[in-house]
Parts: C-alpha cells; structure tokens; sequence
C-alpha cells in the first residue's frame, strides 16, 4: 500500500494528513467549506483516500491555511510514491463544469513546477466571500512543489468562479488518478531515461 501520514505544526497552520494512492475513507476538516469541498472533489474524482485535519489563523485570511495544506498533501504525495518505480509518470486530463473547462497535465518528474493560467477576467475573482480564485493557484503552488511533479493547469474558459475552481480540482484529480497508477508488469521500472526520478 503507497501510503504516508505527515504531520506539519507551523505558528500559522497545523495540519495533519493520511493520504493512500489506492484510495480509501475521506475524511476531511479545515475552517473553510468551500475548501473542504475542493479537498473532496481532489480526492474522490483522483481515486485517493484522505484522512486530513488541517486548522490555521483564518482570523487573518485563509492563505497560510490553504497553502500549507497543499504542502502536507504534497509531502504525503512523495512520501506514498517512494521511488516512483512502475507508475504512469505523465498524465492529462480535462474537465468541464457547465461554461468552465480545465485542463491539467502532470509529469511525475522529481521536480518541482506549477503553471496556471486563468481568463484574464477571472484573475481578481472571489468564489465566496473568503476564498478568492487565486487560492487555487497558491494550493497547487505548494502542492506541485512539494510532491516534485510538473503541473500545467489551465482554464481554457468559463465564468462562474465556482465553476472555474471546482473544474481545475476535478482536473488535477482525473491526470493525478492516471499518473500515479501502475503499469501492469513494469512494477520494479523507474519510467526515466536517467533511471531515478528522485535524484
């Protein structure tokens, strides 16, 4: 089983996270329902199992939550691939919500690097009250950094803010769920001409 438990304590966020690549229980707790709600849409849709109590200083705003939360998603994310041997390494996806359509690409490269674009427009929107757009960008930021795997994700159109943010998580989910899956008979194969993708 490709699991890990990581436990972060910061003065900002505690975060602590049981993630499983074979999927699972969710269970998912953070002060923001719109966030929790995008945890659950990134683990169901990616086939993964997620036990995550996070909690922060959202009397400031939700950033150090959000972001710290994708960098114990990310850790755990590493931790569970180990040295990567058998998976499917690159993956893409897309992913439409009603008028908003993502689109995310993954390789599992050993290195860390993030790319989101979204509609000009779009750039300054607030989902809800205390979650504007831009905290996607930040969560996948630390999460791609953290996990050592090259994201693109890219909102090829939409609206609705809610839309637009729920399309990029369902998107990252459908590529991660591919990327991480094992290549039958090719268990004990490192998918790197280099032969690591650790080092």
């Amino acid at each position: 089983m490709r699991t890990a438990l990581i436990d972060r304590k910061t003065s900002e966020t505690r975060i602590r996270a049981g993630l499983s690549l074979e999927g699972g229980d969710r269970r998912i707790d953070t002060p923001n329902g719109f966030f929790s709600h995008m945890l659950d849409a990134l683990t169901r849709h990616g086939g993964l199992g997620l036990d995550l109590a996070a909690h922060g200083d959202v009397e400031i705003d939700l950033h150090h939550t959000v972001e710290d939360t994708g960098i114990v998603l990310g850790d755990a994310l590493r931790e569970a691939l180990g040295d990567r041997a058998g998976v499917r390494r690159f993956a893409h996806a897309l992913a439409p919500l009603d008028e908003a359509l993502a689109r995310a690409v993954i390789d599992l490269s050993g290195r860390g690097s993030f790319h989101f674009r979204l509609p000009p427009d779009l750039e300054h929107a607030w989902v809800t009250t205390e979650f504007p757009l831009t905290l996607v960008g930040d969560f996948f930021g630390a999460f791609a950094s953290r996990g050592r795997l090259t994201l693109h994700l890219d909102v090829l159109c939409g609206r609705n803010p809610h839309h637009v943010a729920e399309a990029a998580f369902k998107a990252v989910a459908l590529a991660l769920r591919d990327a991480v899956s094992l290549r039958a008979g090719a268990a004990a194969e490192v998918p790197s001409t280099k032969g690591s993708l650790t080092a």
